[in-house]
């Protein structure tokens, strides 16, 4: 590595994570646990959320905007349980990424993860951009999120995603001390670590996010072939990690949700996954691969 970023990586051999059993790939599913915490003048904001909705292309506004709500609160009212459903019928681990404001406006939906044995990590205090946010205010958002964590899951969270995060994030985050890993990384097929903190690295491409954007997934169908692509590519070359991205009020729709299904399957029914929670991931590297 050279200055301030790290553009070598791995290279060309990059390390076998000696996944458990065997395994060629080591698969990972995310689901975002946002809703309530977004941009909302009833949250104090400035304006309306505008950002990862069906309504593409929406603007803030300094006002309720209803229809914004609403689709915000599908996720939480209809398709959190959705896939909360998917993954408990097949006994399939998850991680979400949790926003410590959002399990505030739904204990429901935390007692749900906590009974099926999902890991809760941390997705911040507030979905919100903190790219020009102050430092001081981020740090005082970060020691908030793991407080109130802590109070609404009975353990502080061990794994860290801002997600729409500042320059100061990552720094700010090895200065707490208290998290195993942090995810807000997509520079990577493998773990690896970064000022001596555990990177777990995310996709924005194998995530339902895509089919909120210009130019993303135009049905269900092209989101189950992306994955299976993805899955298939990573289980052929061996020796990787895939994650995947979900969120109730874009995946938790019916349609998105059966494109969904079918890929769980498809992992199930290939043989060569080991489908483990981000924690156990990073537990996993400590082990064979320590800093």
């Amino acid at each position: 590595m050279t200055g301030p970023r790290d553009l070598v990586g791995y290279g060309a051999y990059p390390p076998d994570p000696r996944w458990p059993g065997g395994a060629r790939v080591a698969v990972q599913f995310v689901v975002n646990y946002e809703e309530g915490a977004e941009n909302c003048v009833l949250n104090g904001d400035a304006g309306s959320e505008a950002f990862l909705s069906d309504m593409v292309g929406a603007v803030s506004h300094p006002a309720r905007a209803m229809a914004m709500e609403s689709l915000y609160e599908y996720g939480g009212r209809s398709g959190f349980w959705r896939l909360h459903r998917l993954f408990a019928e097949r006994d399939i681990p998850v991680t979400a990424f949790a926003v410590a404001k959002a399990m505030e406006f739904n204990p429901a939906a935390v007692d749900a993860m906590l009974s099926a044995g999902w890991e809760v990590a941390s997705h911040g205090l507030r979905w919100l951009d903190y790219q020009y946010i102050p430092e001081e205010v981020e740090r005082a958002h970060i020691a908030e999120a793991i407080a109130l964590h802590t109070r609404l899951t009975g353990e502080r969270p061990l794994g860290w995603y801002q997600g729409r995060s500042s320059p100061n994030t990552a720094r700010l985050v090895r200065e707490d001390g208290g998290f195993v890993y942090d995810a807000d990384s997509y520079a990577d097929d493998l773990p690896y670590y970064a000022a001596g903190q555990l990177m777990v690295p995310y996709s924005l491409d194998a995530n339902d996010m895509k089919f909120v954007a210009a130019g993303g997934f135009a049905d269900g169908e092209s989101f189950f072939r992306y994955l299976r692509d993805t899955f298939d590519q990573l289980s052929a070359e061996g020796g990787r990690m895939m994650s995947v991205g979900l969120h109730g009020r874009i995946a938790g729709r019916p349609g998105r949700a059966r494109a969904l299904e079918r890929f769980l399957d498809h992992v199930r029914a290939n043989g060569d996954a080991w489908i483990a929670r981000r924690i156990d991931i990073a537990r996993h590297w400590l082990a064979e691969h320590p800093a």
